[in-house]
């Protein structure tokens, strides 16, 4: 995988960090005063930022030398003295009670110190927590880190041995007998809601349904002239972050510290004293360096607790690290939603209403926030498209697998897919091309900000300029002038193009959005900031990195905000004994809110200096300003470096009265809005109609996220956002048996893409500053994927129209796209024995007779969905 970047489409853009005098609060909305921010560049390592700014400066990242080369600590690295290693014997069916346990052989094995069992944790292992209690009725069973009395997924932990080493830990689980008597698996989520369908949990497998509606959604419908009723699979997916899990507990009697490949070290800290009594201020948890997560980290798992209280039996240090099909079976899994969205729409196309019904398998249980990930989507479904009404309808649905919950873009990305989806439809329908009937719907810039049918204010954007840019680097005219030509001589080999105009809703989160939503937690994040007597600064922040490059953005925030060397700042993170306060990385959120609340702690550094720096100079500190680190008398070349200032603090030898030693400052900083970040991305494909392979043969990204601190960043977060994309439309699928089974369970059965599958990327950005920050920041970690899956797909099926296929189930492997241009529609929706009761509607996605209307009737709904105008 290569990619290009191009020059920015609105050279001059201002971005960066504006001096605010003597004020640490946001100056207004957004940078004050463009001129006096740095402009924008290429994002070139050589190149140095305008002025002598760090920010904007394209500079390779910091923590890489350390990450690359291996010079590091990965959680599996810690070496304690007596170290134990843990491993798991995990149900091998999918839903059965257990009857009989037996560690005894387990634990005569050589090496081995301890074996046990579900039953000998019962007393003190609790529940997994689920944080988001997305209903008042939703159902929360008890989920113990280890199982009882009864399995409900495969791969479920239902023993452990404890040995001296991890390979005598993993040979004695052979001696663990266990007698099982196997219940009915429910699989498929549709048939899990008819009556009579076997029960994961007594109190059935609905664990709750939601609904969100705007507007009079059934006049809208009622004599709509089109209406395009389709509905679309989310197929599972597993994350596969470059490092797998593992854990290290250890103890110095009443006081534990536990090591995790975690993405939330503050979060995962509060919840496991929660679910254990481990006091929390006995409780230390730190995330080192972190190989990946894409949301798959973002997680209170079992074998963090079970790591707790078996070195607290024991006294002793423990590590457990998950081989790779451990993790496959183990770690949550993504998306699986079955939906369908209605349009209504006037005869030009310009949408009415958005109506969406969806369910989301739940898996077995609701993890930490399994329940709130396709609710993040509720809100999306609108797109970037103007319309007078929505109704959105989910149903958590409980099924015998491994539980859902957040991976990357959590709930954004299939809002995207259905809406992008249903306008490609809708253009078919109307015979208009995919971008126009886009442009027609889409929120203007002159009209920002804009309130959506939804509720959302849009705070600023340009779509109509990303996308110009995007078709202008795609050449989109000559590719649609190349389609006709190959179509009209039968070319065996199509040519297809894919739209997606997407915006999302990134930044989590505002505290009082959260609560309303009932989520569990605030979305506010803390920063502190020290100059250290030698003038150099100590950045500490709640977020907690896992590949994203906070050392290096940080770094440049502090050294411009403060006019020290950008070597100067070193970033400290992850570990709950240093950084005290936090809600830690996911959600897009770590600049939007982490980036920001180190630059109010930076501000407020400057204040303190300031005050003290006038004292110095003998002058008042209305008169003091600051530039290039400097303080000085204004009109005068009177001034003392921010350095001098630090060392007077710390030697307080002559200090203001009030004023304490030290020049340091900590900031909590709560979002007022979310960050919209947007984009257009195109995709030329080219399908084998003889064999089915699709190949992508070009790829344009026109991404606009704001003003950047550091566009290699940004250029890497977009590459490998899209490569996620790209993976989900065309490789990558958790496929069960009838039974249950995963079937996907190594690298060799669940296919990722390579950089040999992959095109390369054109990239380029606009720039439109958020209002609701000063940095003018919006996020960019989720982008690349939530924008990429509904272009190629659209790409897939532009390519196969002349077949009469209008769609193409994910992943759009070879055999079903040639199955779907064989038949003239999508595979049906019952293969694999994973959703067969949904089949009944599979007519409902892809024919010009099913699913499209005029007048407003409407034909083609999906079994297992109940109401919705038609």
């Amino acid at each position: 995988m290569t990619g290009r970047t191009t020059e920015n489409d609105r050279p001059g853009t201002p971005r960066g960090i504006r001096e605010t005098g003597g004020g640490h609060e946001p100056q207004g909305h957004g940078p004050a005063n463009p001129a006096d921010l740095p402009r924008n560049h290429e994002p070139d390592e050589d190149h140095e930022a305008d002025e002598g700014r760090e920010v904007g400066r394209a500079r390779r990242r910091k923590e890489d030398a350390r990450l690359v080369t291996g010079r590091t600590t990965w959680t599996d690295n810690i070496q304690l003295p007596g170290m134990l290693y843990v491993a798991f014997l995990r149900a091998p069916m999918a839903h059965a009670r257990i009857t009989r346990v037996d560690t005894s052989a387990a634990r005569s094995r050589p090496g081995v110190v301890a074996a046990f069992h579900g039953q000998d944790f019962a007393g003190e292992q609790g529940s997994l927590p689920c944080a988001w209690p997305v209903t008042e009725d939703v159902v929360i069973p008890d989920h113990p880190p280890m199982a009882v009395d009864e399995v409900r997924y495969v791969g479920e932990a239902v023993a452990c041995v404890v040995a001296t080493d991890r390979y005598a830990a993993a040979d004695a689980l052979e001696d663990i007998e266990i007698d099982y008597e196997p219940l009915a698996a429910v699989v498929d989520m549709a048939e899990a809601l008819t009556e009579g369908s076997p029960k994961v949990h007594e109190t059935g497998n609905r664990a709750f349904t939601w609904r969100f509606s705007q507007g009079d959604v059934e006049a809208a419908f009622r004599d709509a002239p089109v209406v395009v009723d389709r509905s679309y699979v989310q197929q599972r997916l597993i994350p596969t972050a470059m490092e797998p899990r593992a854990v290290v507990a250890t103890t110095d009697g009443d006081s534990f510290t536990l090591y995790s490949a975690t993405q939330i070290p503050h979060v995962l800290r509060v919840m496991l004293a929660m679910t254990t009594g481990i006091p929390e201020h006995r409780l230390r948890v730190i995330a080192p360096d972190v190989g990946g997560g894409f949301g798959s980290k973002l997680q209170v798992t079992a074998e963090e607790v079970l790591a707790l209280l078996l070195t607290r039996r024991l006294g002793r240090p423990v590590k457990w690290t998950e081989s790779r099909s451990e993790g496959n079976l183990t770690v949550h899994h993504g998306r699986d939603q079955l939906q369908r969205i209605r349009l209504a729409a006037e005869r030009d196309g310009r949408l009415r209403a958005v109506q969406v019904e969806l369910l989301a398998d739940m898996g077995a249980y609701l993890m930490l926030v399994t329940p709130g990930v396709p609710l993040l989507g509720a809100f999306m479904y609108g797109g970037i498209y103007k319309m007078n009404a929505y109704d959105f309808t989910c149903t958590g649905v409980f099924t015998t697998k491994m539980p859902t919950d957040a991976y990357r873009g959590a709930g954004r990305p299939e809002a995207t897919f259905a809406i992008e989806r249903a306008m490609d439809e809708l253009a078919h329908e109307l015979g208009l091309d995919p971008v126009e009937v886009r442009r027609r719907n889409w929120i203007t810039h002159e009209e920002f900000p804009y309130t959506t049918v939804c509720g959302l204010t849009y705070d600023s954007g340009n779509y109509e300029a990303a996308t110009d840019r995007a078709l202008e680097l795609f050449g989109y005219d000559a590719l649609r002038a190349e389609q006709a030509r190959r179509r009209a001589e039968r070319d065996p080999v199509q040519l297809g193009i894919g739209v997606s105009t997407f915006t999302e809703m990134c930044g989590i989160a505002p505290s009082r959005v959260l609560g309303s939503l009932n989520y569990g937690a605030g979305g506010w994040e803390h920063a502190s900031v020290r100059v250290l007597p030698t003038g150099k600064v100590e950045v500490v922040t709640g977020t907690s990195p896992h590949g994203q490059g906070h050392e290096t953005a940080w770094s440049q925030i502090a050294a411009d905000a403060l006019g020290v060397p950008f070597e100067d700042v070193s970033v400290l993170h992850g570990d709950t004994a240093v950084s005290h306060k936090g809600m830690d990385t996911y959600g897009s959120r770590s600049l939007v809110v982490g980036g920001v609340a180190v630059l109010s702690a930076c501000e407020k550094v400057k204040d303190r200096a300031r005050e003290l720096a006038a004292h110095m100079l003998e002058a008042s500190a209305q008169d003091v300003e600051f530039a290039d680190g400097s303080f000085r008398v204004r009109g005068t070349t009177q001034g003392r470096t921010i350095q001098e200032v630090a060392l007077a603090a710390f030697a307080a030898h002559d200090l203001p009265d009030g004023v304490e030693p030290g020049l340091d400052a900590e900031t909590t900083f709560d979002p007022e809005n979310f960050s919209f970040p947007h984009g257009t991305h195109l995709c030329a494909v080219e399908v084998d109609t003889e064999t089915g392979g699709t190949v992508i043969r070009s790829y344009v990204a026109v991404d606009d996220v704001g003003f950047v601190v550091n566009p290699l960043i940004v250029e890497g977060q977009v590459h490998g956002g899209i490569a996620q994309g790209v993976g989900q439309a065309l490789f990558e699928e958790a496929i069960h048996d009838v039974e249950g089974n995963l079937l996907t369970t190594t690298m060799a059965d669940y296919l990722i893409p390579s950089a040999a599958d992959l095109p390369e990327f054109v990239t380029a950005r606009t720039e439109t500053p958020a209002t609701s920050n000063p940095l003018g920041v919006k996020g960019v970690g989720e982008a690349g994927t939530i924008a990429s899956t509904p272009a190629v797909v659209n790409a897939v099926v532009d390519a196969l129209r002349p077949y009469g296929v209008h769609d193409v189930r994910m992943p759009c492997t070879p055999e079903r796209v040639w199955r779907a241009m064989a038949s003239g529609a999508p595979e049906g929706f019952g293969a694999s024995g994973t959703l067969g009761a949904f089949g009944a509607f599979a007519t409902s996605v892809g024919s010009d007779a099913a699913g499209v209307s005029e007048g407003g009737r409407t034909s083609g709904g999906p079994a297992g969905f109940e109401g919705g105008a038609r």
